[in-house]
């Protein structure tokens, strides 16, 4: 039975370590053969670490066995029902003794006919003779064994059966001939042939595929040499006919993936049914070592009995020995079998994990594939655009061909192809903190670029999903506790995990508030708002319905976040007087409502935000600090990007106009949630001058775009939505903490001293100017016309 166990072991590890299908060929089929040479000796090799292999049953394997007699008497550990132990034992013992005669002239002919029909193995003796002279008293005469002996000879024969495996007799890893070493050779050598052969084949994919990049490049000039509208419609049309047929490639890939998927549960299955069968030998073999405990220690209470009379002794003696022999004949056999499961559950845990890592590849294959689709489907609708910009309003059937084009991409969804698969991080119209995921474009020309901008953020996600966020989550989790340093600050440059986001954003909030924060203030709060109205009131509710208009979780009807952020304002007004409330304060707390999940948390990190991260006076009546920071940013983009900003002085562009939101609200309107949430995790750690470094980036990221627009009006329309089309988080932090740096925190401060003096001086002249008219109004006085006549006069002398 061991025997055929550990056959159908190697039968399942073949199996599983099987190559896919591939022609036919002479190589291909040494190839195979070598690889199942390697894997018969990698599971022979780990098998020994358990079990010995036991060898091929002489006699016992075939159809020669099926036709010889049934054996007169079955070993000791044979037939042994594990279910009624103490039955069997009594039943082997009154056998024992009932035909021990029958026993010792049974093998003799058993042994004879072994020896002429097949040659004996070395290891292999009869079972009835004698230690000292093994040979000699089974030829001369057929007495009866001892019974130590013939109780201990079946604990002897499965140790000298399991020497090896059966591939190769008397041990292939003990003594190996020359002849059997050549052959491994010559099979590493043909691996390494295909090997070779493989690498070639890549070489020729790579050359394919330069190729087609070199096709796709003169085809693109071609498209720009044309000089008639019709020639570059024949350009797009065939363009439009390869992105079918890559259509139709994606379509069957999504059902090999699928395929692979299937089987791949199938497998899962496979391995959940070992399981539970290796379960239910575990337990079958916790029964049994149970009844081995029973049995010793009865057979300790025996042996502590006074003795019994002389005469009865010695019968008690021998069947006690006799049965001590039994158990130990037993106690081998759990020994056994419990080392063959042990080498099950290890092969069990290994194809569990081979599985699990064709599962991985898989999943990242098809991310990889539904990327590259999206980047076709982007600069299929991208090509549309610029055809739409080009055409303009010309008449004829090219404009209405192309609005039809135009229309019926954006009515194709890109997540219906593939709703079963779980890597898409759009999976709904929403995303994980309820941001539409395409933004919704009031003019109608916007929204083909929104689809643009989607198919783009897809794309990326897609590609860093493996190389990038999966190592970012595995350095986070990690991350036990939480302590300054540099490994931190590049961590959360690199952006928070979702899952962490809420505990990481506690922590820097606290540290920011831990000299404010006091157990029961925000309860406080709540209750003086109670009491009495605040004069800002009116306007946090006129804020409310204003905030996140594109976010369902404050658009829902039933959603209770409205009234958590009416709560966390009206707090905050209580908590700071000189403040009270401003415009862009509600959506610094809505955000952390959205990250934290509750509004205590959301309050603290309000106030951190406005009292200890941002300068004093940025959310005062004159927003002194708000204007300053304004002109440090025209300095710092004159430094970093001079031709940007020669080229919006030569248009007399104000970019205040623009960055002046960015920073009151740190770019809550202005970057999708993804980046957003990336700034944030920076921010709160290391203050406003990582709003500095994001905004230079931002323009930075543009920066050839706007240089492009040689009109005031046209850049302005632009500097209005192009924050929305940044998709590449990666490279827009890049160019914030690489391309900006050197970024001192010194000059950032004289920049803001210098500023701040000269505003506050404009302030005072304003303030003197003010004064002096108010002065030369009192002093003249209101002296009305004499032509003229006030309402009262004229109804009296009415």
């Amino acid at each position: 039975m061991l025997y055929w166990l550990q056959q159908l072991q190697m039968k399942r590890w073949e199996f599983h370590n099987s190559p896919p299908a591939l022609p036919v060929t002479p190589a291909a089929g040494l190839s195979g053969n070598g690889s199942t040479l390697h894997l018969k000796l990698e599971q022979e090799a780990e098998l020994e670490e358990f079990l010995c292999p036991v060898k091929t049953p002489t006699g016992l394997v075939g159809a020669a066995a099926a036709l010889q007699p049934v054996p007169a008497m079955p070993s000791a550990l044979q037939n042994i029902s594990l279910k009624h132990l103490g039955t069997e034992i009594q039943n082997t013992m009154h056998n024992i003794r009932g035909n021990k005669q029958a026993q010792a002239t049974g093998h003799g002919p058993l042994v004879d006919e072994s020896s002429q029909g097949v040659e004996p193995q070395s290891g292999e003796q009869p079972l009835i003779s004698d230690p000292s002279t093994p040979g000699k008293e089974s030829e001369e005469s057929p007495k009866p064994a001892p019974k130590s002996f013939l109780s201990s000879s079946p604990m002897q024969k499965p140790k000298r059966q399991s020497n090896t495996f059966p591939f190769f007799s008397d041990g292939l890893a003990r003594s190996r001939t020359a002849q059997e070493k050549v052959a491994a050779l010559e099979q590493q050598v043909l691996m390494l042939t295909e090997e070779l052969k493989s690498q070639k084949e890549l070489v020729i994919i790579l050359h394919k595929a330069l190729e087609a990049a070199q096709q796709e490049k003169r085809e693109s000039s071609a498209y720009l040499s044309a000089t008639e509208d019709k020639d570059r419609l024949e350009l797009v049309r065939h363009k439009v006919r390869q992105i079918a047929e890559l259509s139709q490639r994606v379509e069957a890939l999504e059902q090999d993936r699928e395929r692979l998927a299937h089987e791949s549960g199938l497998l899962e299955q496979q391995v959940q049914a070992l399981q539970q069968h290796v379960q239910l030998l575990m337990d079958k073999n916790q029964a049994k070592q149970q009844v081995i405990c029973k049995l010793s220690q009865k057979l300790t209470e025996d042996l502590a009995q006074p003795e019994q009379p002389a005469s009865a002794a010695n019968g008690d003696f021998l069947s006690q020995q006799e049965k001590v022999e039994h158990l130990k004949d037993d106690m081998e056999a759990y020994r056994t079998q419990n080392r063959f499961l042990n080498s099950e559950i290890h092969q069990v845990t290994k194809i569990w994990r081979k599985v699990a890592e064709k599962e991985k590849a898989l999943l990242t294959k098809c991310a990889y594939l539904q990327a590259r689709n999206c980047q076709v489907e982007s600069k299929y609708l991208a090509g549309l655009r610029r055809l739409q910009e080009a055409a303009g309003a010309e008449a004829g059937d090219f404009p209405e061909l192309l609005q039809q084009l135009i229309q019926e991409a954006l009515q194709w969804e890109a997540g219906e192809a593939s709703d079963s698969m779980e890597l898409r991080p759009i999976s709904s119209e929403y995303d994980a903190y309820g941001f539409l995921t395409v933004p919704d474009y009031e003019v109608e020309d916007l929204k083909l670029l929104a689809k643009i901008q989607a198919l783009e953020v897809r794309s990326h996600h897609l590609l860093a999903l493996e190389t990038v966020e999966r190592p970012l989550r595995e350095r986070w989790a990690a991350l036990t506790e939480l302590v300054p340093s540099a490994e931190l600050k590049q961590l959360l440059r690199a952006g928070v995990p979702r899952e962490h986001r809420p505990r990481v954003w506690r922590w820097l909030v606290h540290r920011h508030v831990q000299h404010l924060y006091s157990p029961g203030c925000y309860q406080e709060l709540l209750a003086r708002g109670q009491t009495c109205q605040h004069p800002a009131a009116r306007q946090i509710e006129l804020d409310l319905n204003r905030t996140f208009p594109t976010n369902k979780h404050f658009t829902c009807p039933t959603s209770s976040f409205p009234d958590e952020l009416r709560r966390v304002l009206l707090a905050f007004s209580w908590q700071n007087p000189t403040i009270g409330y401003c415009q862009g304060l509600n959506r610094l707390a809505a955000i952390a409502l959205l990250v934290l999940e509750d509004e205590e948390s959301a309050f603290w990190c309000l106030v951190a935000i406005v009292e200890t991260i941002l300068p004093a006076e940025y959310y005062s009546k004159t927003l002194t600090a708000s204007q300053v920071d304004q002109r440090v940013l025209r300095d710092l983009l004159s430094e970093k990007l001079p031709r940007l900003t020669a080229h919006l002085r030569q248009h007399h562009i104000d970019l205040s106009l623009i960055t002046f939101n960015w920073f009151l609200v740190v770019f809550a309107d202005s970057l999708i949630s993804d980046i957003l949430l990336q700034v944030w995790d920076a921010f709160l750690y290391e203050g406003t001058k990582v709003v500095f470094r994001y905004a230079l980036a931002i323009f930075k990221y543009n920066e050839e775009e706007i240089l492009r627009l040689q009109d005031s009006l046209e850049i302005y329309q632009y500097l209005r939505f192009f924050t929305k089309t940044i998709c590449d988080s990666r490279k827009l932090m890049s160019i914030a903490f690489n391309d900006m740096n050197p970024f001192p925190m010194k000059q950032l401060r004289q920049l803001r001293a210098v500023h701040r003096e000269r505003l506050e001086a404009e302030l005072r002249e304003l303030e003197l100017l003010k004064a002096e008219y108010l002065q030369r109004r009192a002093s003249r006085g209101r002296a009305v016309p004499e032509s003229c006549v006030s309402e009262d006069e004229g109804e009296g002398d009415g």
